[in-house]
């Protein structure tokens, strides 16, 4: 590792750092000087605590530098940087990378991508086309022809969707494990059709908190339909009065 040695005209050049940053500071002030650093031969920057309210933990830094056997130092940058506990701004993350299951709201349109993993061209029973332009013709012979959608759910597709489901309304679901039995015995359950109808249903008890949501036919919950009151009423005891019929005693007769 090269240690550099401290250029004496720079880091002496502290007031001229100072000026210069409170210049590109505008009215907002420069605050104490934090230190010099020398980043190669002839060439350091000076530091100084930035002051305004909105940049806590930031610094000005002013880079000097000095011609050789030059004796006075020339400003060549002044930035605002982040330190240590910089108030920073969360990391950017693109758009697509963003979006999250439900958070497409009413009036809102999610593209899908023509390349998604999830799909598969439906006019070519599964085939990925090699290219994107062939994926694109295809497109638009299935929709000039009506044959159909022109995009299916491939495997991965598929798979992903199982997981999901699996995971929010699947057998480890605490509700499930206190269930009395699994959704495949319920009365509500309405299994899916084609492949995904081995492990998969949706409900159609509106008491149940799955209401129109798919669940594995290994859930379950409390309103499952063979729960049944054994005790569906109660038992009365014998009428004291009978309001219906008012019946009074007078001088011994009786009087409806």
């Amino acid at each position: 590792m090269v240690v550099l040695k401290t250029d004496a005209v720079l880091s002496a050049a502290v007031d001229q750092a100072r000026v210069a940053a409170e210049a590109e500071a505008g009215h907002h002030r420069v605050g104490d000087h934090l230190g010099y650093v020398q980043e190669v031969d002839r060439v350091g920057t000076h530091r100084f605590v930035c002051l305004h309210p909105g940049y806590h933990g930031w610094y000005w830094a002013v880079t000097l530098s000095r011609a050789s056997r030059a004796r006075t130092a020339t400003v060549d940058d002044v930035v605002l940087l982040p330190g240590e506990d910089a108030l920073l701004a969360p990391r950017w993350v693109p758009w697509s990378d963003r979006v999250a299951p439900g958070d497409v709201a009413p009036g809102m349109l999610l593209a899908t991508a023509p390349e998604d993993p999830r799909l598969v061209p439906g006019y070519t029973a599964g085939a990925d086309p090699k290219t994107p332009d062939e994926a694109i013709e295809v497109r638009a012979v299935v929709r000039e022809l009506g044959l159909g959608r022109t995009r299916v759910l491939s495997k991965e597709g598929r798979d992903e969707a199982c997981l999901r489901w699996t995971q929010a309304h699947g057998a480890d679901q605490p509700e499930a494990k206190q269930a009395p039995a699994p959704c495949a015995s319920c009365g509500y359950f309405i299994r899916l059709r084609g492949e995904l109808g081995a492990a998969f249903g949706v409900c159609a008890n509106a008491y149940s908190s799955s209401d129109g949501v798919v669940v594995a036919i290994d859930h379950g919950c409390g309103a499952h339909s063979d729960v049944i009151e054994e005790r569906r009423g109660i038992e009365l005891p014998p009428l004291l009065w009978d309001d219906a019929v008012e019946t009074r005693v007078v001088t011994g007769s009786v009087f409806d």
